[in-house]
Order: C-alpha cells, then sequence, then structure tokens
C-alpha cells in the first residue's frame, strides 16, 4: 500500500525513517534528519527537507553518500547485490540487459570516471519523465560528464542523487505526476518538426514561418481545440492564439503564452513551456467543466528569437502595437523577403492586417508566462520553481569590422590592419567591463571571418554584442564603455568599423500584486519561495509596455542549460508549474489575491 502524508507525519521517528527506507542509497541518515520540519504539507516539502539536510551536511558526508551508490552496470549488478531499488532503475534503464559490447564500454568509463574523479558516477536513470533513459543517453550522458571540472561534477551527482530520491518518493506515495507527463509529451510531439539541414542531424530548429514553424502552428491550433478552447486561429503574423471563454463576457481577460519558435539547434521547452502549461490548465478546466469569471486567452508567439530576421519579439510586439513595417521587406539568408514568407504561409502580409493585432490593454488584467529558467540558480538550490522580480534591460548590436587582408607569411606584426583581432579585443574589453558590474553580462556570440584563409590575416570580420543589466541605466552606462573602447580600438589599430543597433528592450519589473499571486501559488503546494531577476528577455518584456506582468520560472536540468540540445525538465517539475498556474486562475476567479 502507498504511504500517506499524514501517516508520514504522525509516525513516531523510527517508524517514520523506516517508512523512507531505501529513498538515498544506505543513508538513513537524510530521512531521519528530515523529520525535524515535520509536518510535510506535500511531497515538495518533503524532497525539500532532504535537500537542506544533505546541503548542510558537509563534503565529506555527501562523498559518502556518492560513494555508497553501485557503479551503472557495474559488479554489484553482476553479482545481484543491488538495492531492490537500484536495480529496478538500472532495469528500466535497459542496463540489466545490455550487450557484452555496451556492458564493456560503461565498465571503461566507469573505470576512466573513478580515476579522474574518486567516486561513482551518479545518474538518474529513470530520466525527466520517470520511464528511463536509453542506453545511448545514458552512455553519451556518461562521457560529457567526464569531462566536467571535480566540484561541479560532485555538485551534479548530488543533483541527480536527489532526482532519484524523488523518483522513489514518488513510488513509495503512489504519487504520479499525471499533468506533468501530459505535457512533457507535448514538447515531445512537437519537436519532431525541424527545418531542412537540421532534421538530417537530430537538431530542433524552428524558425519564422518555415515549413517546420507553419507545422508547429497547425499542431499547437488543434492541440487547443483538443484541450477545449473555444476560439483557436492563426493570426496575421502566425501567431497561435486561443481562447477559453468565461462566464462574463466583458470581463477583462487573462492573457498568458509564450514563443514557439526556437534558435538554432536549440532545446524543446524555452517558450513552449509557457504555452503547454495554460493549455494543461483549460483542459482541467474544460474536464471539469468550469467556467471562470473571465476568459483565458493563450498566445503562441510566432517569432522571439529573431533568428530567420532580425525581428526579434515580433509576435508579442504585434500585440503591442510595435510592428516595424521595415521587417516586411527584410531578407533572410535566402534571399527571401518578410512579406514573401508570410504571403507564402497564407498570411496577409499587409500592415493594416498587422496593426489590427494590437490589443487594449483596457480589455486585460494583465500578462503571466511561465518559462524555463535558462539558468542554473535553480538547479543549483534543489528548488522546484522560482518567481521572477523583473526582466533585464537588454540592447542587442550586429558590426563589422574592416581592415586589410594581406598575407600572413610576409606581414610583420606591427604592419598588420587585423580585423579579427580588433574585434576579439572588443571581447576580451566587454567580459572585464561586464565584471566591473557584478550583475552585468556582455556577450560576442558571433564572430565570423568571412572568406577566411588560414594564410591570410582577416580584412573583415563581423560580430554581434548583446548587453544586459538589471537596469536601463546600468545597461546604457556599459553600450557607452564599450562602445567607445571598440572606436579607441579600431583607432589605435587602423581599422574601421560599422555598428547597427538591432534590438533595445526596457527593464520589466514584476508587477508587485501579479508577484505576489505567483508568490501565494508556489507556497501553497509547499515549495520553497524563491525570487530571482530573469537575464534572458522574455516576451513579458513587450507586453509589460502595456500592461502589468509577471513571470514564473521552472528548473532546469543539466545546470540549467538553455538554447542546447541539453536543455531539460522533468514532469515533476512541469507538474507543480501546471499546478501553481491553477493555483492563480483560482485566485483570480475566487478574487482571494
Amino acid at each position: 500500500m502507498p504511504i500517506t502524508l499524514d501517516q508520514l507525519n504522525a509516525a513516531p521517528l523510527p517508524e517514520a525513517v523506516q517508512l523512507l527506507d531505501g529513498l538515498y542509497e544506505h543513508s538513513p541518515w537524510i530521512a531521519e534528519l528530515a523529520m525535524a520540519k515535520r509536518p510535510f504539507v506535500s511531497l515538495a516539502a518533503l524532497k525539500h527537507a532532504c535537500a537542506q539536510v544533505l546541503h548542510a551536511a558537509g563534503s565529506e558526508l555527501q562523498l559518502a553518500l556518492i560513494r555508497a551508490h553501485p557503479e551503472l552496470a557495474g559488479k554489484a549488478m553482476v553479482s545481484q547485490t543491488l538495492t531492490a531499488e537500484s536495480t529496478n532503475e538500472q532495469s528500466k534503464a535497459g542496463l540489466t540487459n545490455c550487450t557484452p559490447e555496451e556492458f564493456a564500454h560503461i565498465q571503461r568509463l566507469n573505470t576512466d570516471y573513478n580515476a579522474r574523479f574518486g567516486f561513482p558516477f551518479i545518474l538518474a536513470v529513470r530520466g525527466p519523465r520517470g520511464t528511463g533513459l536509453s542506453k545511448a543517453e545514458i552512455i553519451a550522458t556518461f562521457e560529457r560528464r567526464l569531462h566536467n571540472p571535480v566540484d561541479f561534477e560532485q555538485a551534479e551527482c548530488l543533483r541527480h542523487i536527489h532526482r532519484i530520491a524523488e523518483i522513489r518518493l514518488n513510488d513509495k506515495f503512489g504519487a504520479e505526476p499525471i499533468l506533468g507527463h501530459a505535457v512533457w509529451d507535448w514538447h515531445e510531439s512537437l519537436a519532431q518538426h525541424t527545418d531542412p539541414g537540421y532534421a538530417e542531424l537530430g537538431q530542433l530548429t524552428v524558425t519564422y514561418l518555415t515549413e517546420a514553424h507553419r507545422s508547429c502552428a497547425v499542431q499547437l491550433q488543434q492541440q487547443m481545440l483538443d484541450c477545449g478552447f473555444d476560439e483557436v486561429h492563426i493570426d496575421a503574423v502566425g501567431n497561435v492564439v486561443g481562447r477559453y471563454l468565461g462566464t462574463t463576457p466583458d470581463a477583462p481577460n487573462l492573457l498568458t503564452g509564450s514563443h514557439y519558435d526556437t534558435v538554432r539547434n536549440g532545446g524543446k521547452y524555452d517558450g513552449r513551456l509557457g504555452i503547454y502549461v495554460p493549455m494543461a490548465c483549460v483542459k482541467q478546466l474544460q474536464a471539469a467543466r468550469q467556467r471562470l469569471p473571465f476568459s483565458i486567452e493563450v498566445v503562441g508567439f510566432a517569432e522571439e528569437e529573431g533568428q530567420r530576421y532580425k525581428a526579434t519579439f515580433l509576435g508579442s510586439g504585434a500585440l503591442t502595437g510595435h510592428f516595424n513595417p521595415a521587417w516586411l521587406e527584410q531578407q533572410d539568408a535566402d534571399g527571401v523577403t518578410m512579406r514573401e514568407a508570410m504571403l507564402h504561409a497564407g498570411l496577409p502580409a499587409t500592415l493594416e492586417a498587422i496593426q489590427a493585432l494590437q490589443r487594449d490593454p483596457q480589455k486585460y488584467l494583465g500578462f503571466v508566462e511561465v518559462h524555463i529558467e535558462q539558468g542554473p540558480v535553480l538547479n543549483e538550490l534543489d528548488i522546484p520553481l522560482g518567481v521572477v522580480t523583473s526582466i533585464n534591460a537588454s540592447v542587442r548590436y550586429l558590426g563589422a569590422v574592416t581592415g586589410m587582408a594581406c598575407h600572413a607569411g610576409t606581414t610583420p606584426m606591427d604592419r598588420r590592419r587585423d580585423a579579427a583581432c580588433a574585434v576579439a579585443e572588443l571581447a576580451l574589453y566587454a567580459e572585464q567591463r561586464a565584471r566591473q558590474d557584478g550583475d552585468s553580462v556582455a556577450t560576442i556570440g558571433m564572430l565570423q571571418v568571412p572568406n577566411g584563409s588560414i594564410n591570410v590575416v582577416p580584412g573583415r570580420c563581423t560580430f554581434s554584442l548583446d548587453l544586459r543589466a538589471p537596469s536601463d541605466a546600468q545597461r546604457d552606462a556599459l553600450a557607452r564603455d564599450v562602445l567607445a573602447e571598440l572606436t579607441k580600438i579600431c583607432e589605435r589599430r587602423g581599422v574601421r568599423h560599422t555598428l547597427e543597433e538591432t534590438m533595445r528592450a526596457a527593464a520589466a519589473p514584476s508587477a508587485p500584486e501579479w508577484q505576489s499571486r505567483w508568490e501565494t501559488a508556489v507556497k501553497s503546494l509547499g515549495v520553497a519561495l524563491y525570487r530571482l531577476p530573469s537575464g534572458a528577455g522574455h516576451d513579458a518584456m513587450k507586453l509589460h509596455e502595456i500592461m502589468p506582468q509577471a513571470m514564473l520560472f521552472v528548473r532546469g536540468q543539466n545546470s540549467g542549460i538553455s538554447h542546447n540540445p541539453l536543455e531539460s525538465t522533468t514532469s515533476d517539475d512541469i507538474d507543480l508549474c501546471v499546478h501553481a498556474f491553477s493555483h492563480l486562475l483560482q485566485q483570480l476567479a475566487t478574487g482571494t489575491a
């Protein structure tokens, strides 16, 4: 029979510890110390209490716990001396059925890993959905993590130990993150669509109005209808808009959503999580035949990343009245204008149709957005949800430095006008200058030498420049210094430069009353409350210009990496997010917010 929280909370300490036997490998002391935090209002609260115990235990006890775990497909598995829990986990991942070649490869990895780190490799082999990673995924993760710094890898092992404990708790309590599984599966399904050239490589890339992008829109439209939305359509810029009607027709709507386009070779959750979580909430409402006093409008924004065209936040910008008419004549890398792409996609491609998308803020309660964190903070703290306090200000540029291409062997170092070295020097200065602030960031993410050769001094170098800071004033000071240094570098090196500002976004502090609603929702789940700023830009930045907004972050796996195929989150964390969103809806419906 599954354990209940009431049973655990009421049990004498020895009995309570026995109920949690096997939670942490051969380490009952963690559960014993965590019992001091009783009563637990949720499994999430129990999980966090255990994480806090281990965090406070110190490195020696943490290493002892790591070393208490068996090697993957190791001697303990062969001799059948694994604990019942470990046997179950390794079986679900197929590790009890390795071919001789797979087994030998994993044994070599175990040997190399132990030699480098001095402790066994720990991986939650049942994966982010709890159904088991493939052997190929396990081996690829093993090989990747062999190159981590020692301190980082020790912390990564502990994070996986907590994930293993989370799954074991679910088993003991008969808990299943059903809503989280559904949303997780939706992401997998949508990720089948990817642009040509990337599909063959198994990479996810969905850029504005490509065939893959249009397929995503059609799929989202059908999924919204399947969830029970009353009205669903694709608008003049390709946004997918669904409305679940409320009981009061003239009441202001709640606006929510995020983007479904991706960066090149990106992750499955960036943006899309903010579409699917509210969709899951609408599906719940429809199943319960429940209507709220207000309508819910969910928008899958067609473009946020600025990958095919230099038109970042195009989808949300159309709703705020900030669509730039000049964008229609922009060309992509193949010379296709945005207007032509729109017409090919069956969109009207007229400024009048796009301007008609502008929303009247008086008709909306506000905008809320769920998003994967895209950073390591929540992951390192072992906290599943975070309430966003503000979105950082940002500015982006595309630039080029032009010098003189010349022979790499015959041109003395003091005679060169090397364009790439000028940009490299700028990159180092930008790094140093951003560090002075402590919380600013500066990135040159693209640095290219067109038609470069190994034996030619670069005569031209193109680059991007991305600057972000918590406030507009701090961002502007950073930009002034970096751009002034670019001028000095070019003058000193005898090269010239051009620079085009492609995006500027003001800092977007969360509306206090909406941030408070997220906080109330998170606390209701027994999740530790943590507030953090967003270093990344989001569609909420655009909606912030016309209505109150606030965001909720979901913890990412793999140190919170994003804009990367390793971007991931668990169905347990997604499930908590869906429940938090539902709680926010009920706050609004009952007037308790």
